[in-house]
């Protein structure tokens, strides 16, 4: 392991955070202007789906070329790629071309780099710092984007009213400019492929065949992965009823639904700094069967509150961020210790698919489960299903064993 892995980190810190901070800002500034032009609750959820679907169907497909290709220039070209489709995007709201279609497709497009990008990053951590401080590099990480999420949006929010939409779309450029210059000062190794054979697609069908082989094999893992698809079912209509549940619940209005989004934020930077800071002693297992409860619990005491509690539903949200933010790391870290380093790509590329397609699914019905329970029912079921599934992690014996001789 080189030596010299912090200062490896520290370019790389730099050149994401910058990159995140952009990409957050214009993600947002779409979605205001979205909001602005069409006032349909509809549009956003198309633009929403555009933005998920493409990197859960590729992802799988993504994760074999992540692992046979050189990862530090596969996230080059994947920021590169997606910088391409922002330009093209701005240059056609600069001529006053502005067709949702249109706006939908380069969504679609940007979603592919980032099926490349995100696994070949998670997937080089490993290969750049010693096991025992990948738990801590995860919180730091965390940190990173806990932080583009509270500044990005405020970002996005004050360019979309100082310059045109177009002119805003060329932060993203920027960022992804300073990401790519990061990388070419940092040395990441190359791992092995299994087999040295072209990429046709029997071989790219047997390296997904066989990744999905890696998770299944190990029971632990597989039943790690089980309850995080059934949990992340439950917590995506809950993130998408958010800001309805603060509207029309809290009787709230544009303020509270950033100061909410703002918390949440908060929340994730405060867990990403203890496990910056704080080494914990404890199975990383149990701290997410700890965390799925604990998120439950935010999830259905939010649903509960009476109207004129907003100010503990703001204090629920912030546990709640914590708690993702833990939970996030310590299940990022269990894969990068139990995977093969050479198979890490398509691993994560399949725990992105899996992670994205509850996202859909989620969309897709949220605005009907509201309406026909009502949002804060909605809130109190599925936050008892979380709470069901921490319970159920505790007494699956294969779960709480895995890990269970690893280095904190």
């Amino acid at each position: 392991m080189d030596n010299n892995w912090k200062r490896k980190f520290t370019i790389l810190w730099i050149g994401q955070f910058i990159s995140l901070i952009s990409s957050s800002a214009v993600n947002f500034a779409i979605i205001i202007w979205l909001s602005l032009k069409t006032e349909s609750a509809e549009v956003l959820a198309f633009a929403a789906i555009a933005a998920l679907l493409p990197q859960a169907l590729i992802g799988p497909f993504a994760g074999v070329y992540i692992d046979r290709w050189d990862r530090k220039k596969t996230m080059i070209f994947a920021d590169g790629f997606v910088a391409m489709c922002t330009l093209f995007m701005s240059i056609s709201f600069y001529f006053g071309y502005e067709s949702l279609p249109l706006i939908y497709v380069m969504l679609g497009l940007r979603s592919v780099g980032s099926a490349f990008h995100m696994p070949a990053m998670q997937a080089s951590i490993p290969l750049l710092a010693p096991k025992s401080e990948l738990l801590r590099i995860t919180g730091i990480n965390q940190i990173i984007q806990s932080v583009s999420g509270i500044a990005g949006p405020a970002l996005g929010a004050f360019a979309i009213g100082m310059l045109s939409i177009g002119n805003v779309l060329l932060l993203d450029i920027f960022g992804a400019a300073f990401a790519i210059i990061s990388l070419l000062f940092i040395y990441i190794p190359n791992t092995i492929p299994d087999e040295k054979t072209v990429a046709s697609f029997r071989n790219i069908w047997n390296d997904m065949k066989t990744a999905f082989y890696e998770i299944t094999r190990n029971k632990g893992l597989w039943y790690l992965f089980l309850y995080s698809i059934v949990g992340l079912f439950c917590i995506m209509p809950v993130a998408v009823l958010f800001p309805l549940l603060t509207i029309n619940h809290f009787k709230g209005d544009k303020f509270e639904i950033s100061i909410i989004e703002v918390i949440w934020g908060v929340g994730m930077l405060v867990g990403g700094g203890l496990l910056g800071i704080w080494k914990p002693t404890i199975s990383k297992v149990i701290i997410i069967n700890l965390m799925h409860i604990l998120i439950g619990i935010t999830f259905a005491w939010s649903g509960w509150l009476s109207a004129d509690q907003f100010v503990f539903f703001v204090i629920l949200t912030a546990i709640g961020g914590i708690s993702a933010s833990l939970y996030n790391a310590s299940f990022t870290t269990i894969i990068q210790e139990e995977i093969q380093h050479n198979m890490l790509g398509r691993v994560f590329s399949l725990y992105y698919s899996f992670s994205v397609l509850p996202s859909i699914i989620g969309l897709l019905f949220t605005g009907f489960i509201a309406d026909f329970i009502g949002i804060n029912y909605t809130f109190i079921i599925l936050g008892l299903v979380i709470i069901l599934i921490g319970i159920c992690s505790f007494f699956t014996p294969a779960l709480m064993n895995l890990s269970k001789n690893k280095n904190l």
